[in-house]
């Protein structure tokens, strides 16, 4: 009996290692709100065990954030804007950190501004205010909107702000309008009481840039040692944003439970505007969740480099590999 039990003791312990989680923390790029919806839903949903992962979401504090905390190993995994890991990749040559899977195949960046305070459209912009944070990925790549619609920036006064005074100000009409994430800047100014037939939101992508959005970012380091364990958690993510797309009301109560201070049907909405203007594109919808174009990313780069020199030539290979994208039928979204 005692040899019997001790070697199913021993088979216990051989099988143990298999039953192990690897953590994989990630490094989200802003705080908990209905765009988050999807990592919250592949916890809660049992995605990520169900690849034997551990995943706790740390929340970021914009779009550049994530970057240096994957860079240094400090996060395996992230959620970061590609267009500022071009620049970084470009200001620190050879850093282990690359884009694995496109979210937001249609960027966020946007103008938002009052109808009251004169902002209709593009034209409007020149002898206007804008609110810019220096740190903002929709301010990173506003040139680029500019020179395609040919809007000279000399004319335009640009007031630095903060994060947390950038809505305030154009609440109470200091700013004609504001650089960032068209989810976040337009519900926010909703929430502080400005009427939404007050506002004109200019989606950047909508008005000739072809940069692509935000992307999951991993650590080549512990991609080249972890290579299934990446591949696992990407599509645990594509099974979460599967989720919130067919039921946004369990996305976002999902965010709320991680942040109990926001607002149920707030972050619904935002979760929604995600869905419909940056992650549901056409190009997504056809070929699943996660994968970029070619000939776009090499314009992308062309766009990056009308505001940006570059000190090393661009090279789209070191931004963004397929090499862990699961099966495209794993990445399907409906």
């Amino acid at each position: 009996m005692f040899h019997k039990l001790g070697g199913l003791a021993a088979a216990m312990l051989i099988a143990a290692p298999a039953w192990a989680q690897t953590e994989m923390p990630f490094a989200l790029d802003w705080k908990f709100e209905g765009p988050a919806a999807a990592y919250f839903a592949a916890i809660d949903n049992g995605h990520f065990e169900a690849e034997g992962l551990s995943v706790e979401v740390t929340a970021g504090q914009g779009s550049l954030d994530a970057i240096p905390k994957v860079a240094t190993g400090a996060f395996p995994v992230g959620f970061a804007d590609i267009n500022s890991l071009m620049r970084f990749l470009d200001q620190n040559p050879g850093a282990p950190v690359t884009a694995v899977m496109m979210i937001y195949d249609k960027p966020p960046f946007a103008i938002v501004g009052r109808k009251s305070q004169g902002i209709n459209g593009v034209a409007d912009l020149e002898g206007s205010i804008l609110g810019a944070p220096p740190p903002d990925g929709a301010w990173a790549q506003f040139p680029i909107f500019a020179a395609a619609n040919g809007i000279d920036i000399s004319k335009i006064t640009v007031e630095p702000v903060g994060f947390p005074t950038r809505e305030p100000m154009l609440a109470e009409g200091q700013v004609d309008s504001v650089t960032g994430f068209s989810f976040s800047s337009y519900l926010n100014l909703v929430r502080l009481g400005v009427p939404e037939e007050d506002l004109t939101t200019l989606l950047m992508a909508d008005y000739g840039v072809e940069l692509y959005g935000n992307a999951i970012i991993v650590n080549t380091d512990f991609a080249t040692e972890n290579p299934e364990a990446v591949t696992g958690f990407l599509r645990a993510v594509a099974k979460g944003w599967k989720d919130v797309i067919a039921d946004p009301a369990a996305g976002a109560a999902a965010v709320i439970a991680r942040n109990p201070a926001g607002d149920l049907e707030l972050e619904q909405r935002r979760l929604q505007l995600s869905i419909d203007a940056n992650v549901m594109t056409d190009f997504a919808v056809e070929n699943g969740i996660g994968g970029i174009d070619a000939d776009r990313m090499a314009r992308a780069i062309e766009q990056t480099k009308l505001v940006y020199d570059f000190q090393t030539e661009p090279d789209a290979a070191l931004y963004f590999t397929d090499a862990y994208l699961p099966d495209a039928a794993d990445r399907m979204l409906k």
